[in-house]
């Protein structure tokens, strides 16, 4: 795809669609943001490695909420292991950090129930978004996401 904007001639243009299936293969993926959840469009995904509090994630999603098994999902860190999520009724906080209010219902009129409290396992990670709309950690729907589940760390190209 990024090849092909670029004049590079047939045989550079050859090299660089090589390079871009390797790397797309065990490096990067690309996303496209179709919710209001994040203000990107264009996501650069860098497959795997660690994660701190703070770090844009993509991961695959379990289904649920009219969302397809393996759809692409993408949240900040908000809580890591050893981390504590409290909540007083449908409010959630991480440590002392609020994170918002968790909603009766999705968008899509799908009941939501808010996440359990307790201290965050060892290999998950609470996500969220600044977003009220947001299906994030605050859900038990979503939970915390596993390290299994990330793909990797995500960068807004645009």
């Amino acid at each position: 795809m990024i090849a092909t904007r670029v004049p590079l001639g047939f045989c550079g243009g050859v090299l660089a669609l090589a390079a871009l299936a390797v790397l797309s293969t065990h490096y990067v993926d690309y996303c496209i943001n179709l919710s209001r959840s994040l203000p990107g469009t264009l996501y650069l995904v860098v497959k795997g490695g660690g994660f701190a509090q703070g770090d844009l994630v993509a991961f695959r999603w379990h289904g649920g909420a009219n969302y397809p098994p393996g759809t692409t999902f993408i949240k900040r860190v908000v809580g890591v292991p050893g981390d504590r999520v409290r909540r007083i009724a449908r409010s959630v906080w991480v440590n002392d950090r609020y994170i918002g209010k968790a909603k009766p219902t999705s968008r899509a009129g799908v009941p939501l129930e808010p996440a359990a409290e307790g201290v965050i396992a060892s290999g998950e990670y609470f996500v969220a978004t600044g977003n009220p709309d947001s299906l994030d950690s605050r859900y038990a729907l979503a939970g915390n996401v596993k390290q299994a589940e990330i793909i990797g760390r995500a960068y807004a190209i645009f």
